[in-house]
């Protein structure tokens, strides 16, 4: 008798391996790989978080109102155009089922991060590597991979896990040498770590142009990443595609409420960001101090 059996591609996918949290005696190690907040969580979202106690027994609102009502406000755009997710890699995974599959293309850069090798292959899709420069994005290896099977582009800025950067200039060229079919995902996950003049333009690239998806996240500088709360934002068309594979539920009722907590606590974001540039630089030229040919530290402008 035949077992089930899997799709091809699916034995293909290479599982993702999280960091460990704990080393073989089971001792709690300090685990640098997921680049957690160092400082924990904002004390107003941890305070709104405990007081969602008594809703437990509920299920959450599927809409997320509250949160993209929150997000709209805070960051200008429309509520209707935000989608939401168990973190952002849901809504990498939702944006790749939405518009790739067996036959088609995704493009990323070497050094990417893993889960688009992952939501490709888990589509069916063929996951193609553009070479990177000196650990960053280039914009043309990207451009001359693109075929007519492609249909999505991801970036991540600033990059995980090398932490480099592609300025506003360059995020422009790279979609304005795109065909109008194939989606451009900036993956902003680290991007409150920038300074407010590196901004990269994907908000207003994603508010003007129908083939432009952001995705962001609340488990990085706002310290909340237990609780997997992701979000993006793009054109109607696009949110509307991705809503009708995503689950009916993604968190729970108190990570919203903490999320939009977070998104008040400017202080606590402030605090996280200059801290993490101070050191960020004095790492970068301590070891630029050693003189060790061959080692140097790659510029970063995110939280590693």
């Amino acid at each position: 008798m035949n077992a089930p059996a899997p799709k091809p591609w699916v034995m293909a996918i290479a599982p993702y391996i999280p960091g460990r949290a704990t080393t073989d005696s089971g001792e709690a190690a300090a685990k640098l790989s997921s680049n957690e907040n160092p400082f924990g969580t904002p004390d107003v979202a941890r305070a709104a978080y405990a007081a969602a106690a008594d809703t437990l027994e509920r299920y959450p609102d599927a809409s997320a109102h509250d949160l993209r009502e929150a997000l709209s406000g805070h960051y200008g755009i429309e509520a209707e155009r935000i989608i939401y997710g168990t973190g952002s890699d849901e809504v990498l995974h939702l944006a790749a089922g939405a518009y790739a599959g067996p036959g088609d293309e995704i493009i990323y850069v070497r050094y990417g991060f893993a889960v688009y090798d992952i939501a490709a292959r888990r589509v069916g899709a063929t996951p193609v590597i553009a070479p990177d420069k000196d650990y960053a994005t280039d914009v043309d290896a990207i451009l001359a991979l693109v075929t007519e099977r492609t249909r999505l582009v991801f970036v991540a800025n600033p990059n995980n896990p090398t932490g480099t950067y592609t300025p506003r200039a360059e995020i422009a060229r790279l979609h304005a040498g795109l065909p109008s079919n194939v989606l451009l995902v900036l993956d902003q996950a680290y991007t409150e770590y920038l300074d407010a003049a590196d901004d990269d333009g994907g908000l207003d690239l994603a508010r003007t142009e129908p083939n432009v998806l952001v995705t962001r996240t609340f488990s990085k500088i706002f310290g909340l990443a237990s609780e997997r709360v992701g979000w993006g934002y793009g054109h109607p068309d696009v949110i509307a595609a991705m809503h009708r594979i995503r689950a009916p539920f993604a968190f729970g009722i108190g990570a919203g409420r903490a999320a939009i907590a977070a998104l008040g606590a400017s202080d606590f974001v402030e605090h996280s960001r200059s801290h993490n540039a101070e050191w960020r630089g004095w790492f970068s030229r301590q070891i630029e101090s050693m003189g060790n040919k061959g080692l140097r530290a790659v510029p970063s402008k995110a939280n590693f």
